[in-house]
Formats: C-alpha cells, sequence, structure tokens
C-alpha cells in the first residue's frame, strides 16, 4: 500500500465512523420522540421531538443522510405528535 493510499484508508475509517454515530444518534433521538409520545408527557414531547428535528436537519446538510430522508423523517415525527396532541385534547 502506498502511503497515499494509507492516508485515504485512514480518513475513511475516521468518515465511517463519524458518519455511524451520527445515523445512531438520529436514529436513537427518533425512538425518544415515539417512546415520548406513547408514554403521553406532552412536555417531553415537545422537547424531543424538537431535538430529533435538530439532529435531522443537521445530518441532512452534512449529507450523513439525503435530505429527503430527513424532511420525510421530520415529517413522520411531526404528524406523529400532531395526532397525538389533537387526541389528547379531543
Amino acid at each position: 500500500m502506498a502511503s497515499g493510499e494509507k492516508k485515504r484508508h485512514r480518513q475513511s475509517e475516521v468518515r465511517r465512523a463519524r458518519n455511524h454515530a451520527a445515523k445512531s444518534r438520529v436514529k436513537t433521538l427518533m425512538k425518544r420522540v415515539a417512546a415520548a409520545v406513547e408514554s403521553g408527557e406532552s412536555t417531553t414531547v415537545e422537547s424531543s421531538l424538537r431535538t430529533a428535528v435538530s439532529a435531522l436537519h443537521r445530518a441532512g446538510q452534512k449529507r450523513i443522510i439525503p435530505k429527503h430522508a430527513a424532511d420525510r423523517h421530520i415529517g413522520q415525527l411531526s404528524k406523529l405528535v400532531h395526532t397525538h396532541k389533537t387526541a389528547a385534547s379531543a
């Protein structure tokens, strides 16, 4: 392996680890929103949704996940929270 190849391999390993951590964090935050909706605590739902949307936007901007996928997940989570709110108030 030439020295350039070794450096490129090291860089790709670092990027892979960073991207994996970011994807894992986004997935965890999405699960927290769903769990908060199940528990029914409105303050937890709002704060967890805000955190998840922020992480999804960031991941989409950095192209860790596709932008349209981030938008789709944000829409799905927002819809879930909205239906929870309307059901709770009714």
